[in-house]
């Protein structure tokens, strides 16, 4: 049962209660009635906050929105192809990022996540849920439009609603042009800039280290690109053309929509690819550099349940990939479920998960994650970095087998920096997790995103520490890093929003950031 007709009247109600389609309140100071954005924090992607003036005529789309939710990731697209339509015409869409995560309540992070995911639209700062609570928000993502007289013409929660919003839009510029309330001309805003991003790497999301090959893989994510390294950095082979799209073909005449996750085949010769936005799985033969595509056809798909061909298969934001024999397991992300491929039979489907978003931990196809976006295998078992619940997941190999939480909270709300054993640590959203050995066997090491740190885990106790990097080049530590990788005692790591890959020895000393270098045109 559809719950838009619910959002909507909700949504008109708080609205009409606040007085923000009407007269003035006793509200003090700048604070308007009538102005719908009061209470951010700040704006991002305009020189100036929006009002109910500025906007007066014209028809507004508004997203309210984490940078953590992949469900949010998703309406993304949805956002540009109607910015792109209505780009002549007055549709003003307005982002209202509230921000599950401490991470996501500052406005510097909040900059790097709009950058990261190339949105130009104006973006309010809500940390303090206060234009969600004058609304009557209740989830992420929810949308609301807005008619050329200020008041709620339509709303939608969660995602999958381009063709209705289409038409709603549509409907409202109609209506705005029949009673001469239609603005004349579109808004136009200036959008943020990161003069680091311009450099080789643009938030790589993942790497991959090759000891025997003595090589470096990384995911240039927002250049949508895959570059083939040598471990000193400087670049081989340029993978992609840079433009978001999916296209097989050879080297930069192939092309990628936000690539994340990386595996290699056993011979070293087939490099495997998550190509995330594209919900895809490409394969790379290194030595032609040919890019071929072996799941996904770039539009994102909604069965939980499927097993069969992979060429008749449609994912959904695979983020991560490992390899083990012949088998490649996938983070499908979007799916909140762990699939698999056969490399011999091309065979893709579920492995664990019921598709359900919350931890739940037991047999492989009733266990539950959390948006998983980060992956180890070990001899016998999987490791998830489990990043909406904050938690490290272990996955059995086998089918037959069990998934159970290792360490964190287990919890969607569950997060922090603490220290300690299994349940009682906390992890803030972990995107990457790599597995090493350590004094006493083997370790995992976790890339702990939001906490912009490198931690470890015992896969057997369970036991939690922090890795500190003394000596980090500036700019100085971690910020949100995406993914890692182990090789021959090395940690490598993509340090997302500073744009590098830095490395360090597996106690943490030695870092220092690799020097990412293009050939010479």
């Amino acid at each position: 049962m559809s719950h838009r007709p619910l959002v909507r009247a909700a949504l008109a109600l708080l609205l009409a209660v606040a007085g923000l389609t009407g007269a003035e309140t006793a509200d003090a100071g700048a604070r308007r009635a009538g102005e719908l954005f009061a209470g951010a924090r700040g704006w991002l992607n305009t020189e100036t906050p929006l009002t109910k003036d500025m906007l007066a005529g014209q028809v507004v789309l508004i997203d309210f929105w984490t940078y953590c939710c992949i469900n949010c990731m998703h309406v993304m697209p949805d956002l540009k192809a109607l910015e792109a339509k209505y780009h002549d015409q007055p549709l003003v869409v307005v982002g209202v990022h509230s921000g599950k995560f401490d991470q996501e309540k500052d406005l510097a992070n909040i900059r790097a996540a709009v950058l990261r995911n190339h949105l130009v639209h104006p973006v309010a700062v809500d940390s303090d849920f206060a234009i969600w609570n004058r609304l009557g928000v209740r989830s992420w993502p929810t949308l609301a439009l807005l008619d050329t007289h200020g008041n709620i013409a339509d709303a939608w929660a969660g995602e999958g609603h381009r063709a209705e919003m289409d038409a709603a839009i549509a409907k409202a510029i109609a209506a705005g042009q029949a009673d001469g309330s239609l603005a004349k001309a579109p808004l136009r805003f200036t959008p943020e800039h990161d003069a680091a991003a311009d450099g080789v790497l643009a938030f790589p999301g993942k790497v991959l280290a090759d000891a025997a090959g003595k090589r470096l893989f990384i995911a240039d994510t927002a250049h949508h690109r895959v570059l083939v390294a040598g471990l000193d950095g400087a670049v081989q082979a340029v993978l992609g053309s840079g433009h978001p799209e999916l296209a097989d073909g050879i080297g930069s005449a192939a092309a990628f929509n936000e690539p994340e996750g990386l595996a290699l085949s056993e011979d070293g010769q087939t490099l495997f690819v998550c190509d995330r936005q594209n919900h895809a799985l490409r394969a790379v033969d290194l030595a032609t550099r040919a890019v071929t595509t072996l799941a996904g056809n770039g539009e994102q798909g909604n069965d939980r349940n499927y097993q069969g061909p992979a060429k008749d298969a449609r994912l959904n934001s695979p983020w991560d990939v490992v390899r083990v024999g012949t088998q490649l397991f996938i983070a499908m992300a979007g799916h909140h479920q762990i699939w698999s491929y056969d490399l011999a039979a091309q065979t893709i489907g579920v492995h664990a998960g019921s598709g359900r978003e919350i931890c739940t931990d037991g047999p492989q196809r009733t266990a539950a994650f959390a948006q998983p976006s980060g992956l180890a295998a070990g001899d016998s078992a999987l490791y998830v970095a489990d990043s909406e619940v904050s938690s490290v997941r272990a996955v059995d190999l086998t089918a037959a087998g069990r998934t159970r939480t290792l360490a964190g909270s287990g919890d969607l709300f569950g997060f922090g920096l603490v220290d300690g054993h299994s349940g009682d640590a906390r992890f803030q959203h972990p995107l990457g997790v790599a597995l090493g050995s350590g004094p006493r066997g083997p370790l995992l090491v976790v890339a702990d995103t939001y906490n912009q740190r490198l931690r470890t885990v015992d896969p057997l106790s369970g036991e939690v520490a922090t890795l500190a990097l003394p000596g980090l080049p500036a700019p100085a530590g971690l910020f949100e890093p995406g993914g890692l990788s182990i090789a021959a005692g090395t940690i490598y790591v993509a340090d997302t929003n500073h744009h590098r890959i830095v490395a360090c020895a597996l106690d943490g000393s030695g870092a220092r950031v690799i020097a990412i270098t293009l050939p010479k045109p």
